[in-house]
């Protein structure tokens, strides 16, 4: 049985986690040498909230990964619209998408989940909106409370789907996120119609002030297991941006969490933003995934 640990001090790597790799996507960061001027941003689109139509489509256009359990062959991997029939029910995440969309990385990610753990997954896609509002960072943080009230409908939208999911155990659920789409899971408050989640993954963000928000406006449930997986040099929200706008921040969710006996925080040195398919962040969300969902 995976244990839950607190860390209020949190190393850069727990002692099971010493083997650092990188997903071959990107460079790994390094600490700024000198202090630099943030760079400009800019922005496109025009439209930063869901129509009825938009949020359906965000849900039906989902990327969902099924595992072996419930088709009865192979995972399934394809749009929530065009799913197959299934038997039984399987654990599911909830995910949140960062802001380049449903990416590859994800959706390996979403297979792993299934091939590995026997978990299924649905990643709801905040493109379907026309016109959507987009950005290159930095851009004001009014922009990006505009995008983050936009991921918490979409959020909010793909949980309530889930009870009627067949392939769904909605009493076996966990929410997740990365980056951007971190930031409506580290908000997310449920209410009492909604699925009750397990615990929540927080991949690339964490919980502070600094450019990418007004305010954090965290609402972790103190007694809900939560994961927070970073990069000890995370570009965007550890001291090695430059423009983070915020001298004092730690670089993860410790000051959210300090209260929190049932989760843990995992630094991982040097790696780059997109981190949740390193091997050593897969242990880590094994573990958790594991204890959460009481798997064999």
């Amino acid at each position: 049985m995976y244990r839950y640990f607190r860390i209020s001090v949190v190393a850069c790597a727990v002692a099971m986690l010493t083997a650092c790799a990188s997903d071959g996507t990107s460079t790994k960061a390094q600490p700024p040498s000198v202090t630099q001027a943030a760079p400009v941003g800019s922005v496109k689109g025009s439209a930063w909230v869901h129509t009825d139509a938009s949020l359906k489509a965000a849900v039906d256009n989902a990327w969902v990964v099924l595992p072996a359990s419930v088709t009865g062959g192979a995972a399934y991997a394809g749009l929530l619209k065009d799913a197959p029939a299934t038997r039984g029910k399987a654990p599911v995440v909830v995910f949140v998408h960062g802001s380049s969309g449903v990416a590859p990385a994800i959706k390996a990610w979403q297979q792993w989940l299934a091939d590995t753990l026997g978990v299924a997954s649905l990643t709801a896609d905040s493109m379907q909106l026309p016109d959507r509002l987009t950005y290159k960072s930095p851009v004001a943080p009014q922009v990006y409370e505009k995008i983050h009230a936009m991921r918490a409908q979409e959020l909010a939208a793909a949980i309530a789907a889930v009870p009627s999911l067949p392939w769904a155990d909605p009493k076996q659920l966990v929410v997740a996120g990365t980056s951007e789409g971190a930031v409506a899971v580290a908000r997310y408050r449920a209410t009492t119609s909604a699925p009750q989640e397990k615990g929540r993954m927080i991949f690339s963000w964490s919980c502070e002030d600094n450019y990418h928000v007004q305010t954090h406006r965290t609402q972790l449930p103190q007694t809900l297991p939560v994961l927070n997986i970073m990069s000890s040099t995370d570009m965007y929200f550890s001291q090695s941006n430059p423009w983070l706008g915020n001298p004092d921040a730690k670089g993860h969710c410790g000051e959210a969490l300090a209260m929190n006996k049932v989760s843990s925080i995992v630094l991982i040195p040097g790696e780059p933003h997109t981190l949740f398919n390193l091997p050593q962040a897969q242990q880590a969300q094994a573990g958790f995934l594991r204890g959460v969902f009481a798997l064999r």
